[in-house]
């Protein structure tokens, strides 16, 4: 099993920007895909972006051109860079990890994909 630790939350402004860091324990790291997820208030969780192990990327429509999904595989660590945000983007932003699938090469986009989650990193955007 591998512990997800999420940072960098937080309140901005409309059209400020942040950006999450979620960093995972174990020695696999870089061969397994990495996502991010949200969920706001009474709503289901969504997919916001996935990485794979060598750095193939995918995003949600809602926030495509507006945000960036990373990895630094040497310090087993994942980003999530959020520019442009608005007060939609208001969640709980989860990382999740998919370490039952090593080195694939699309990074799945459903929470089922997924085997282990971090604890979640609320963030609030201002209009």
């Amino acid at each position: 099993q591998v512990q997800l630790v999420e940072s960098g939350g937080g309140l901005v402004q409309a059209g400020g920007s942040l950006r999450l860091s979620c960093a995972a324990s174990g020695r696999t790291f870089s061969r397994y895909a990495m996502g991010w997820f949200r969920q706001a208030p009474g709503k289901e969780r969504e997919f916001v972006a996935a990485i794979n192990w060598n750095g193939r990327t995918t995003y949600a429509d809602s926030v495509k051109g507006r945000f960036t999904i990373s990895r630094d595989n040497a310090k087993n660590t994942v980003y999530l860079q959020m520019n442009s945000l608005n007060p939609e983007d208001t969640a709980v932003y989860y990382c999740a990890a998919d370490t039952d699938h090593l080195v694939i090469a699309t990074p799945p986009t459903s929470p089922s994909e997924y085997d282990d989650w971090g604890q979640g990193t609320k963030i609030t955007v201002s209009s």
